[in-house]
């Protein structure tokens, strides 16, 4: 694939590297002291890939909406712009995949996290938590993946209350433990990231496939999850 990538920071660096490796080519990078030049860089890219800020989202997505190159949305934070990038997206026919984490490890989380909620549901004496941690540099607390977390285990414990705790500090790459605290036990499952490595690998996988597909409209990433994992069970 010819990538072009929205965003140069510590994640977009580790995604540029991580696709080189992979043989795809990164045409064009796009950060804060070029995005006007993105209009003139976009055309003739196989798919974009952002992990920039919330506020360049809107921008980002119109300007690929515009170039008719499908986006990987990978920056959290940006939910309160989320309606008018839905707008553009609409209008223009586009094709966005976006995800709180793209981490396949993340994403197989909130399946087993889901699970195991469902088991809980109705025990009164188990008190539901959410953890994270990541480096100080992280803008944004609770994480993104935290929400989703705390999001899953509110539609399947049926309860509102689900306290979540934010640690940043250091270089944390990302840990999240989810737990269901009793009197007499606690249950922990972790999630912990040892590096960027896991969110770079599924950004490709996610490029790849909207590449392919071209479908129109905005996908949740753990929505196509599993139509992404057949893809990659096929090349193996």
């Amino acid at each position: 694939m010819k990538l072009v990538l929205l965003g140069h920071g510590r994640m977009g660096r580790a995604l540029a590297a991580h696709a080189r490796a992979a043989g795809h080519e990164v045409g064009a990078i796009v950060t804060s002291a070029n995005a006007g030049d993105a209009a003139r860089l976009l055309p003739g890219h196989d798919v974009a890939i952002d992990f920039s800020i919330p506020t360049a989202v809107p921008s980002h997505a119109a300007a690929c909406a515009a170039a008719g190159v499908p986006l990987v949305e990978g920056t959290t934070g940006w939910q309160s712009e989320e309606a008018a990038v839905r707008r553009v997206v609409a209008e223009r026919g586009a094709a966005l995949v976006y995800g709180a984490n793209f981490s396949i490890g993340v994403n197989l989380f909130y399946l087993v996290v889901s699970g195991a909620a469902r088991l809980f549901r109705g025990l009164a004496s188990y008190d539901p938590f959410i953890e994270e941690a990541h480096h100080a540099r992280k803008r944004d607390a609770p994480s993104g993946t935290a929400l989703v977390l705390r999001d899953i285990l509110r539609r399947e414990l049926g309860r509102h209350d689900v306290p979540v705790a934010s640690t940043r500090a250091g270089h944390i790459p990302g840990t999240h433990r989810v737990g269901f605290d009793s009197a007499g036990d606690e249950i922990v499952l972790t999630h912990t990231a040892r590096s960027r490595e896991g969110c770079a690998a599924g950004a490709l996988l996610a490029a790849r496939w909207i590449a392919q597909r071209q479908e129109a409209g905005m996908h949740c990433f753990a929505d196509v999850l599993d139509g992404v994992l057949a893809m990659e069970r096929s090349v193996v």
